[in-house]
């Protein structure tokens, strides 16, 4: 994800020079490659995340287009009161990336871990959410978050993502992937994990079950009408995310069924209000929070 999104945003770079490239401290051979390509639009703030947002809310009452970049949870933790205050509050034109979403940072902990950043900021008025499952949808939340004049976050993933969409993928805001519709269990899937809920869907349809899979890449604002639509004629809905349950993608569902009056049981799956135990791989820490595919699949099975 961390190549498509530095190969999509040097081709914007490439065609407009007001669009800027921040970081702080986080480096690696892709941002080297930009560096090289356009010296002159990008800048390394060190470990200021606190500053980098704020310098990026400067140049763009200026015209230009910043695009801040570095961890996740150092953006939307560290960061929160300038991202609120000089970018959401002013309404201004920045554009936000957190690398390594969910549990990407396996080997560092929870400090790392990036399981509240939507629940932080989807709060925030005026703020565009996107969250990408793929490289080729990461290139194509960039290219939408370049169009959208206002704040954007997107949160992305750092370990080799599968791919599920094809070569022309473009992002339509107002609604969602569809990725099969054959029965009446609908299954809801935002961020990275899509592979592995991928594998608990091809468990369940072994056994009979008619599932549903939608990716949801924008999780504000929400496609509240396909949502509606896809509840009302499912008999059990599930959420899946990389992400504590509380004020994630799942809760933004349950609001937008409750608020009308779609009475079809939800049943949220992710970190269940806690910080994620284990270190080591992605892979590893997955299974050991019950977000690996054989534990996704069970959880279903379950409730079924």
């Amino acid at each position: 994800m961390q190549s498509a999104y530095i190969g999509k945003l040097m081709e914007i770079a490439e065609r407009d020079d007001k669009v800027m490239h921040l970081l702080a401290d986080s480096g690696t051979g892709y941002d080297e490659m930009f560096r090289y390509n356009f010296p002159k639009q990008i800048y390394n703030f060190g470990i200021s995340e606190e500053h980098m947002v704020a310098a990026a809310a400067g140049m763009a009452t200026v015209g230009y287009v910043p695009f801040v970049y570095t961890a996740g949870a150092f953006l939307a933790y560290r960061s929160l009161e300038f991202i609120r205050d000089d970018i959401c509050f002013q309404n201004l034109n920045v554009k936000i990336v957190g690398m390594g979403s969910g549990l990407s940072w396996s080997s560092l902990g929870p400090t790392h871990h990036t399981t509240e950043d939507v629940a932080v900021l989807r709060s925030l008025p005026h703020l565009l959410l996107l969250s990408p499952a793929t490289p080729r949808q990461v290139a194509a939340c960039v290219q939408v978050a370049y169009e959208h004049h206002g704040p954007v976050y997107i949160r992305i993933g750092m370990n080799h993502e599968k791919e599920f969409f094809a070569d022309n993928y473009t992002l339509n805001t107002a609604s969602n992937d569809v990725l099969q519709e054959n029965g009446d269990i609908s299954i809801f899937v935002t961020g990275s994990i899509l592979e592995e809920v991928q594998g608990a869907v091809e468990a369940l349809e072994k056994e009979g079950y008619g599932v549903n899979l939608i990716n949801v890449p924008v999780i504000k604002p929400l496609a509240n009408g396909q949502i509606l639509s896809m509840a009302k004629k499912s008999r059990l809905c599930f959420t899946v995310e990389e992400h504590n349950v509380l004020g994630g993608m799942g809760s933004a569902i349950a609001e937008v069924l409750t608020e009308n009056g779609v009475g079809v049981p939800l049943y949220r799956i992710g970190l269940k209000d806690i910080f994620a135990m284990g270190y080591g791989t992605h892979a590893a820490v997955r299974k050991a929070n019950s977000l690996d595919a054989y534990s996704i699949y069970q959880q279903i099975k379950e409730r079924l």
